[in-house]
């Protein structure tokens, strides 16, 4: 089985279920990510002080990298911590989910995302990133790939372009396959140029849901996922209830999604690349990677927040085993 290793901003997570009124009434756009300074963070859960909430070590990629290991895959995450409680809780979360943390520190204080969810589940993002906004280019060492396979990058992290250059550049010497979830339309609407270049000439895997992929092609999820895919070696378009498009090379599969209530899309995509990633390092073909994906997007946004049971995961993880079965039994 294939190393994963993923790059990304070590965030813990504070979920909120509030109101549409409320996110217009604080002026963040429904589904987008904002970031805050440390003093809007503190109002926006003053604000909230009644609410009750849910705190879990987050962030993306580290998302990501915690599916693959929960599935029984082996993955490290680089990111950045404040020495702080938090900072320390994050760390000791990482290593409870068999991740092996590869965390920098910073003076400042660690950061955090509050996930603001509205009642269809739709999760807006407030995130002051303190230490993780210390991550830089420096802080990335060839030697931190040695042994992994693939690298897994989160688009929150395109905004430092020297940061991600470097990264990546170093990913594909070391012979790792790249992949890398655009994360927000917003994201990609600002830094278009710079990803459709990163892409062309550095990205295998590109994730992306319907928001991202319209940001970034200006095509329906059909069309986008082919037009990603003339760009990259495999291309992933997610439409919510409508499942999602995989698309390498002319050959594209649609995967339905599970039937579910969505009580919070928080997470739901870093799980479905997790998942997708997992059975790709296991040796699956790309439908049976998409629809991993989905059992696992499909199972987080049942709960607010992102840490299924450990019943939940034992299900997923035995579905991985049945696939596995039926994969060898056809080789043999």
């Amino acid at each position: 089985m294939k190393k994963v290793l993923g790059l990304g901003n070590a965030l813990t997570d504070i979920l909120l279920q509030v109101s549409e009124a409320d996110l217009r009434e604080l002026g963040l756009p429904k589904g987008s990510m904002n970031l805050i300074t440390m003093e809007q963070a503190d109002l926006i859960q003053q604000r909230f002080a009644s609410v009750r909430r849910h705190l879990s070590a987050g962030g993306s990629a580290s998302n990501t990298i915690t599916t693959i290991t929960q599935l029984g895959g082996k993955a490290a995450f680089i990111g950045k911590i404040g020495d702080d409680e938090v900072g320390e809780f994050y760390r000791e979360d990482l290593k409870k989910n068999g991740v092996k943390p590869m965390l920098l520190t910073s003076d400042k204080m660690s950061g955090c995302s509050i996930v603001l969810i509205t009642p269809d589940g739709e999760r807006t993002f407030a995130t002051y990133l303190g230490a993780a906004a210390d991550m830089c280019a420096d802080d990335i060492q060839k030697e931190a790939f040695i042994g992994y396979d693939i690298f897994h990058i989160e688009g929150y992290m395109v905004q430092d372009h020297a940061l991600i250059e470097k990264a990546i550049r170093l990913a594909k010497e070391s012979g790792c396959t790249v992949s890398i979830d655009l994360a927000s339309y917003n994201v990609v609407n600002e830094n278009h140029h710079f990803l459709k270049d990163l892409i062309r000439n550095y990205v295998d895997i590109v994730f992306a849901n319907e928001d991202e992929s319209f940001a970034y092609t200006h095509l329906n999820p059909m069309e986008a996922v082919a037009k990603i895919a003339e760009q990259c070696d495999i291309a992933v378009v997610k439409v919510g209830k409508r499942g999602s498009y995989v698309q390498q090379g002319s050959n594209m599969s649609h995967i339905g999604a599970i039937t579910t209530s969505c009580t919070d899309s928080t997470g739901a995509g870093d799980l479905y690349a997790g998942g997708f990633l997992h059975a790709l390092s296991d040796g699956f073909d790309l439908r049976k990677c998409g629809e991993i994906g989905t059992i696992a997007a499909g199972r987080v946004v049942e709960i607010v927040g992102t840490k299924l049971s450990d019943e939940t995961w034992e299900e997923i993880r035995r579905i991985c085993a049945l696939y596995r079965g039926f994969m060898q039994k056809y080789i043999n």
